[in-house]
């Protein structure tokens, strides 16, 4: 068992992220870059769309720690959207596996090829800060997305867009304990220690400790790899056959979560499940029954507006853009899963086609 006390003591009480003036500002945006009867209309690469005025084709690069992990095809699809809009362009470059000198390497070839923005997920307290500073101190905006080191302040980026890690914790942590209520608990996480999941598990702790249940909980590592992860879940239940929750914070780890949970029945003995993202076989055995929620961090949003705001930096000469920006969390359930599964969407990674799609009602 551990404490919650680690890596810069996460406590609750973290400011909490204000998205809607980012929120705002993005729609202001959007509005500005359609055609006008005044005459302006969106620009090709560079060109000056809407009513701001002709650039550069503005490069920015994205370093993310886990390349291919599909996680992240809603974000780059964001990104794609975010550059076709403003007439920039991107590069998607950093490491497969989490390699953290990977990901510092990758971003010292976007500052010596003098980038016009870096966007980078800083998975570690330290190893990003040099980089940052030194791409700052050359004119280079650097924006942190979906993991922030230790949390704002602690780092030198601008700003910080994705989802406040620590308190999407907490909160996974109050639904544990109206689910479980007493017993053990098995929380599990790809790699301990990697910031975009560490303060989630952190959080989670902290509520369960506070809330005073009587819940034991293991925290148990799982790995990077789908297959890893399912094999080391369904070790620790054989091994564990009393557990009366078991829940993920991290994408692939939830998935094993629910996979077991069908493999063996767990959820019609009793045992209560759930965890973080939206991988399409999650969505299908939440729909199921087999766990109970799963965590929406809208990825998508979190290449888009690092695009914007990098955009609004340098069209600004440095007097706006970067503004500290919250994506959400939303717990999905059983009674919602389905509108996730049969919408076809590229907004949430199952499809590259652009679609207007209709908001159900309320």
């Amino acid at each position: 068992m551990e404490s919650s006390g680690g890596l810069g003591g996460y406590r609750l009480g973290r400011r909490e992220f204000l998205a809607a003036g980012a929120l705002a500002g993005a729609g202001l945006l959007l509005g500005g870059c359609r055609r006008t009867e005044e005459g302006g209309q969106q620009g090709d690469g560079g060109g000056g769309v809407g009513n701001f005025p002709e650039t550069p084709e503005y490069n920015f690069v994205f370093v993310n720690h886990v390349t291919t992990n599909p996680f992240f095809t809603p974000t780059q699809y964001g990104i794609e959207d975010a550059s076709a809009l403003l007439g920039t362009r991107y590069q998607w470059t950093g490491s497969e596996t989490s390699v953290v000198r990977e990901m510092v390497d990758a971003m010292n070839t976007a500052i010596s090829g003098n980038a016009d923005g870096i966007a980078v997920s800083i998975v570690d307290p330290e190893a990003f800060n040099d980089p940052i500073q030194r791409a700052l101190d050359q004119g280079i905006p650097v924006v942190a997305y979906n993991a922030n080191g230790r949390g704002s302040g602690t780092n030198p980026a601008l700003a910080y867009i994705g989802q406040d890690l620590f308190l999407s914790g907490v909160e996974m942590g109050k639904r544990i304990v109206e689910l479980v209520k007493e017993g053990p608990v098995a929380l599990f996480i790809a790699t301990k220690g990697q910031l975009n999941i560490q303060p989630r598990i952190d959080g989670a702790i902290q509520a369960i400790e506070d809330s005073g249940a009587p819940i034991e909980y293991d925290e148990i590592e799982t790995g990077a790899e789908l297959p890893e992860e399912l094999n080391r879940i369904d070790a620790y239940y054989q091994g564990h056959k009393d557990v009366r929750g078991m829940f993920a914070v991290d994408a692939g780890s939830t998935q094993g979560v629910a996979q077991v949970m069908q493999k063996y029945g767990l959820h019609e003995q009793g045992v209560r499940a759930g965890g973080y993202d939206l991988l399409p076989k999650t969505l299908q055995l939440l729909r199921e029954g087999h766990i109970d929620f799963t965590i929406d961090q809208q990825p998508y949003l979190q290449g888009f507006y690092p695009v914007l705001q990098l955009y609004l930096y340098k069209i600004s000469g440095g007097l706006t853009g970067p503004a500290e920006t919250n994506t959400g969390l939303k717990f999905v359930t059983q009674e919602d899963a389905g509108q996730y599964l049969e919408t076809e969407s590229r907004y949430e990674g199952d499809s590259e086609r652009p679609r207007l799609l209709e908001a159900p009602a309320s």
